[in-house]
């Protein structure tokens, strides 16, 4: 009866299964889920179990992963967000990658590798897993802390990079072939190249706008999502037309959509599936592995492996001092980023097709990067188990963690600069609130002038009830990072009605989605104090003390009650440029006319104290 099954639903039946029973024991095991999928795949594939063995399949199937993979880390690479962590991302992040690509590729070409198999092999091995790093970054709650967005930034960085290694292979591929007419062949490639992904950049911002727009008044959420897929599937198929990577052209898709007013919908609608299309992804890469060249090389296979590892290992661990990470989380942030990542597979396997290099040249690239993944998480508990236990036990002091219940009348979320104020005007009034806060350094450098501050991360439920937020009567939320700002105000929301927020937001954008969620003590930190320099310029420039009060206070006023006009329209761009504009416009004439007025009546600019 079962030869009556067609072949695509026991395949899906075998990777189902095989992901069910190892990434639960991967977890068990300290893993993680990602080794997990890999494990699935190496051994319901043709060097383990052979339950699946047609490699061709195999190849469609991780090339489908792909797509989808880098489409959706495309997807969270918005330009506004890139731009914010312009400097760590191109400066620390262009200076791991430029110095792990070159120390690598000058070793093998002293080792008589051809400069072009080198020089890609360098590239790939120089790229970290932003899937594998990411994961543990949220289990340990690192993201808050210098190393952690030290490494968000780096992988940030690998992840655009990928977009011109990628354009790279079919121009080396071009190389390689040797034509008669090789220089302007490569020059027609090249402008081939540039004139697709620049037509790509220009018509998808121009041209997606409306049409995502028109789709979503439609009505469909369905179709809204399908206009999302086919925009990737068409993209793909014409970078593939013309010679370059289909993952390239996801890629592309993902960032163009991710810059639109509809990012967030979709991601909401493609987030249950995102987990599950990257672990197809890891099974069909551990299937890929071609273990016959492994067995026929293993020194080889040895030396790639503990030699691209040993030189990350070292050039990130100096970085990392460079950078002046605490001494404590450099181990870590070295490993993270040691290992070989996802999109190594994707170049390694590109650069095989455009006959850089032979498949099993391919094959022994792919299976040092898999293995490094699989390496990753033992290396990451003997730090956990030996090495940071001996450095605590040191001169660090141990950090005040919650561990009994607190039961005080104000919790405060976030002890940075904002918070720091906070707490400190409470407890000159005698009230001593509880304070949690994830950044080492600062927990230690407040807890020498006698604050008492507990190292804990705000966004998890259970520490906001060991801290008393069943009890408090006030929560301070004086976090910067929007996303985790948000987080801990939904939290509190949902399982502590009784108690009233209030809340620092970065910019206009983070007070607006406060008081989309009901948040309506709301600060923006720079904006009064921006005010009283303002002040200061006015009277610089001749204003009477009283008079520049006045205008500030005035133009105070008005910046909040337009920030209230704004607010219902915060979607509708057109909209809200509009009501900018003609509040603007409004409070220009109305100074205006107080000006001449109180010319009018004041000749000598004198009036009101000095």
């Amino acid at each position: 009866m079962s030869a009556d099954l067609p072949g695509w639903l026991i395949n899906s039946l075998i990777y189902l299964s095989a992901a069910v029973l190892a990434v639960p024991l991967a977890r068990k095991l300290g893993l993680g889920a990602i080794i997990g999928y890999l494990g699935a795949g190496m051994a319901i594939g043709p060097w383990g179990l052979g339950l699946v063995g047609n490699v061709q399949d195999i190849l469609h199937f991780s090339e489908f992963g792909v797509v989808l993979m880098l489409f959706l880390i495309g997807l969270e690479l918005e330009p506004r967000r890139l731009w914010e962590l312009r400097r760590p991302i191109f400066g620390w992040g262009s200076a791991q990658m430029l110095a792990c690509a070159a120390l690598i590729a000058g070793i093998a070409m002293l080792f008589g590798v051809d400069w072009k198999v080198a020089l890609v092999a360098g590239l790939g091995l120089a790229l970290s897993s932003t899937a594998i790093a990411l994961q543990v970054i949220g289990e340990r709650h690192l993201l808050p802390t210098s190393s952690g967005q030290a490494a968000f930034s780096i992988l940030l960085f690998q992840d655009v990079a990928a977009i011109p290694i990628l354009a790279l292979l079919p121009l080396l591929g071009l190389a390689v072939e040797a034509r008669p007419d090789g220089a302007g062949a490569f020059a027609f490639e090249a402008a081939k190249i540039v004139g697709v992904v620049g037509g790509i950049v220009l018509g998808g911002r121009l041209l997606l706008r409306p049409v995502l727009r028109m789709i979503a008044n439609s009505g469909a959420p369905e179709i809204f999502t399908a206009a999302a897929l086919l925009l990737v599937v068409a993209i793909a198929a014409l970078m593939q037309f013309v010679g370059l990577s289909m993952a390239l052209g996801a890629f592309l898709a993902g960032v163009l959509l991710a810059d639109s007013a509809y990012r967030r919908e979709l991601e909401t609608d493609i987030e249950p599936f995102k987990g599950l299309l990257l672990g197809l992804f890891f099974i069909a890469v551990g299937m890929s592995i071609d273990f016959g060249v492994l067995r026929r090389s293993p020194g080889l296979m040895a030396a790639i492996l503990f030699g691209f590892l040993a030189l990350k290992l070292s050039l990130i661990y100096g970085l990392a001092r460079l950078m002046k990470l605490p001494r404590q989380e450099r181990p870590v942030f070295a490993v993270l980023l040691a290992q070989g990542g996802e999109f190594a597979f994707v170049v390694f396997q590109a650069a095989a097709g455009s006959r850089i290099f032979s498949s099993e040249v391919a094959s022994l690239l792919i299976g040092a990067v898999a293995l490094s993944m699989l390496l990753s998480p033992v290396l990451l508990v003997a730090i956990d188990k030996w090495l940071l236990p001996r450095w605590a036990s040191g001169n660090r002091p141990t950090l005040p963690e919650i561990s009994e219940p607190q039961n005080a009348p104000v919790v405060i979320a976030g002890f940075g600069r904002y918070g720091q104020i906070v707490g400190r005007l409470l407890l000159a009034q005698g009230i001593a609130p509880t304070v949690l806060d994830h950044d080492a350094e600062m927990i230690e450098n407040i807890g020498a002038f006698g604050y008492r501050v507990f190292y804990g991360d705000a966004t998890r439920l259970d520490l906001l009830r060991t801290a008393g937020c069943a009890s408090a009567k006030v929560l301070v939320v004086a976090v910067d990072d929007m996303t985790q700002s948000l987080k801990i105000v939904g939290l509190a929301q949902q399982h502590f009605p009784q108690l009233q927020i209030v809340a620092r937001a970065r910019d206009v954008v983070h007070a607006s989605a406060l008081r989309e969620r009901g948040v309506t003590l709301v600060e923006r930190e720079v904006f009064e104090s921006s005010l009283r320099s303002a002040r200061s310029v006015l009277e610089l420039l001749g204003q009477a003390p009283y008079e520049a009060r006045q205008n500030a206070m005035r133009f105070r006023q008005h910046n909040l009650d337009l920030f209230e006009q704004m607010l219902p329209h915060r979607k509708n761009r057109s909209k809200l440029i509009a009501v900018a504009r003609q509040g603007r416009l409004q409070l220009e004439e109305q100074m205006a006319a107080e000006r001449a007025e109180n010319a009018r009546r004041s000749p000598g600019g004198q009036d009101g104290w000095q």
